[in-house]
């Protein structure tokens, strides 16, 4: 979403406030680096950039590349630690994530967990930063495939154990590159029930691995912190939750759609205020910032972002567009 000239003008005064937060969280970041492997929960634009703007619709309200409303929760990690959200891969930045990417690659063109990976390893040499954090967000689309019916030429019991195995074989190989700071969701849409078998076959495989000694695993229960969403808003720091109809539905679409009260963003991808929770919660988990943006500082940051967004520099989009 692109801010129109009144809506910058009118929030030119809370600019100053925005980056003086942000030069305080860049003073002393506890990673050098943030990179982000994963699907449409934290890609940052690269679907944006193979769609040429198509994918998400920015005019129903997605935000930026994101598929929600707002920074998504590796965005506002970024911005804890060093002052700016997450920039995609394609546009020269950190962020491997695209929309629809899967653990297990069943055949389309979109860039799964290996070749996400690969395009990291190629861009930095084969040699990963010791002191950077890497983050991991898959499964969800695989298990929608496994639902469906869409998991290509496997058999399901033979796509849960390539799942299982390919997504702890990623980590292994961030780690034999050098990673030593990986935080992993497992598996979410806690809706499905095989996703808490999968899950758990998931951090049995990685109980496994033979990580280096130095190597910090950091394990974040999303099917954990989507049921106490879901059941107890409040112990993340939210209101009441509307679980049953996503904002897409209950408000009128548009760029400055209020999805305040909302779980859901569009029936799939959750709002920008409970991603802002899911940051807050890592970081309370795992202490990787000093602090996560609050609801307040976060929808101030939006605004602030979407004015100097523009100023980045961008790599050529001679990228093909998938099927």
């Amino acid at each position: 979403m692109r801010a129109r000239t009144a809506l910058r003008l009118a929030i030119a005064g809370c600019v100053a406030m925005v980056s003086t937060a942000a030069i305080a969280a860049t003073a002393n970041p506890k990673y050098s680096d943030l990179y982000v492997f994963g699907d449409s929960l934290v890609d940052a634009g690269n679907i944006k950039i193979l769609t040429g703007g198509a994918t998400p619709n920015e005019s129903l309200g997605y935000y930026d590349g994101r598929f929600t409303n707002g920074y998504d929760y590796t965005d506002l990690l970024s911005i804890a630690l060093y002052g700016a959200p997450t920039v995609a891969s394609l546009a020269g930045g950190n962020n491997y994530a695209f929309g629809g990417a899967r653990v297990v690659d069943h055949g389309d063109a979109i860039p799964d967990i290996q070749a996400q990976l690969g395009f990291y390893a190629g861009d930095h040499g084969g040699v990963a930063n010791a002191n950077a954090l890497y983050v991991l967000n898959f499964g969800g689309n695989d298990i929608f495939g496994l639902v469906d019916g869409n998991i290509g030429g496997f058999t399901p019991t033979d796509y849960i154990s390539a799942v299982v195995s390919t997504y702890a074989a990623g980590v292994q190989f961030l780690n034999d590159i050098g990673a030593r700071n990986i935080l992993i969701a497992g598996i979410p849409n806690g809706d499905i029930p095989l996703a808490y078998m999968v899950d758990a076959m998931l951090q049995t495989s990685l109980d496994g691995l033979a990580l280096d000694a130095g190597t910090h695993l950091m394990r974040y229960d999303v099917l954990d912190v989507f049921g106490r969403l879901l059941s107890d808003p409040g112990s993340l720091g939210l209101p009441p939750l509307n679980t049953t109809v996503p904002c897409l539905v209950g408000e009128t679409p548009g760029p400055d759609i209020d999805c305040t009260g909302y779980f859901s963003f569009d029936g799939t991808h959750p709002t920008a205020q409970v991603q802002a929770a899911i940051a807050r919660d890592i970081d309370r988990q795992f202490a990787i910032t000093a602090s996560v943006p609050e609801p307040a500082t976060w929808a101030m940051m939006i605004a602030g972002f979407g004015l100097v967004g523009m100023a980045i520099r961008r790599r050529p989009r001679a990228v093909a567009v998938p099927a």
